[in-house]
């Protein structure tokens, strides 16, 4: 009997420093994969991403999991754009249109940190589970709820690193989110931490590398207990280069469950999986991609399936 080889898809995690772009099935079955650093043009950019494809296979449909913000609105007229980043040149950039024009495929797109949460879901730490929340801690905050086994979104999609959080006991420092100052990205990102000491966390030993990890600790429970509350996450899933602390994930379980005080408690909130280091590592985001592609096939392939039933349905 002849096997029949898997679709392929493209993904495309569109970061603000680089394009991590893959063809494959799943993080064990990527027969092609490329880095475009992110220049200031996004035609340019966008035009070596669709090059790269071209030359490697032409994908049954592409993911694309991308940096923000952007607009998740199927019917808006900016559906599939990059909105109002900071990043030079990339404001109101069109990444669907595009890669759609160059294929005319199915596009799956959403966050880059919705596309993380759905590869960790798929492969990774959230493997199983239907509502589960996704973090990124690393130069900034991210995250994304996937509730039965979708990302939420409504009129945008979630800005769960820009929470308000208490202030840990002994911690002047103000805060650097240009935004809010001293919410949940702007006190615990890796920046405030570098910012705090003079050097980025994995350089950090002895006395400032516990209290660095102690504040961490705290922010991070803080805002994680509003995601409890608000989500009702079966379990959350933390990546990014500050998730790599030692002795960091002990020391959140235990703070998450002292913020809780008691109200709403559930034996899971206190087990050891209930908030885990991510999976997939750096490969979480284009994995997710993946996820989004495929999804995007099925979905065109039920509304094609759809349209036949209801053109030779004969009316009794």
């Amino acid at each position: 009997m002849t096997e029949v080889a898997p679709a392929r898809f493209g993904a495309v995690e569109a970061g603000g420093t680089k394009f991590v772009c893959l063809l494959g099935s799943s993080p064990d079955d990527i027969v092609a994969r490329t880095r475009i650093p992110t220049g200031a043009d996004p035609e340019a950019t966008l035009a070596e991403v669709v090059a790269f494809f071209a030359a490697a296979e032409a994908p049954a449909a592409v993911g694309i999991a991308s940096f923000g913000p952007v607009e998740l609105r199927r019917g808006h007229a900016h559906y599939g754009h990059i909105t109002s980043t900071p990043k030079p040149g990339w404001r109101d950039a069109d990444l669907v249109g595009p890669i759609r024009r160059a294929f005319g495929v199915p596009i799956g797109f959403d966050t880059d940190v919705a596309g993380a949460a759905l590869g960790e879901g798929r492969w990774g730490a959230a493997r199983g589970l239907s509502t589960f929340v996704y973090m990124t801690v690393g130069t900034g905050i991210g995250a994304a709820a996937v509730v039965g086994g979708r990302p939420a979104s409504g009129l945008g999609h979630t800005e769960m690193g820009h929470i308000s959080v208490p202030r840990q006991d002994g911690d002047t420092y103000p805060g650097r989110c240009p935004y809010h100052g001293d919410c949940l990205e702007g006190m615990a990102a890796g920046g405030a931490i570098a910012e705090r000491f003079g050097r980025p966390g994995e350089q950090l030993d002895g006395d400032d590398l516990r209290q660095a990890t102690l504040w961490e600790a705290g922010y991070l429970a803080a805002g994680l207990r509003t995601i409890v509350y608000t989500i009702a996450p079966e379990r959350i899933v933390i990546g990014g280069s500050v998730a790599e602390l030692p002795g960091l994930f002990p020391l959140v379980r235990a703070t998450l469950i002292e913020t809780l005080a008691g109200y709403g408690v559930l034996p899971e909130h206190a087990a050891d999986d209930f908030v885990v280091p991510a999976g997939l590592g750096g490969l979480a985001g284009p994995a997710g991609a993946l996820v989004l592609a495929e999804n995007a096939l099925l979905a065109e392939n039920a509304q094609d399936t759809a349209q036949d039933t209801a053109q030779t349905t004969v009316p009794g």
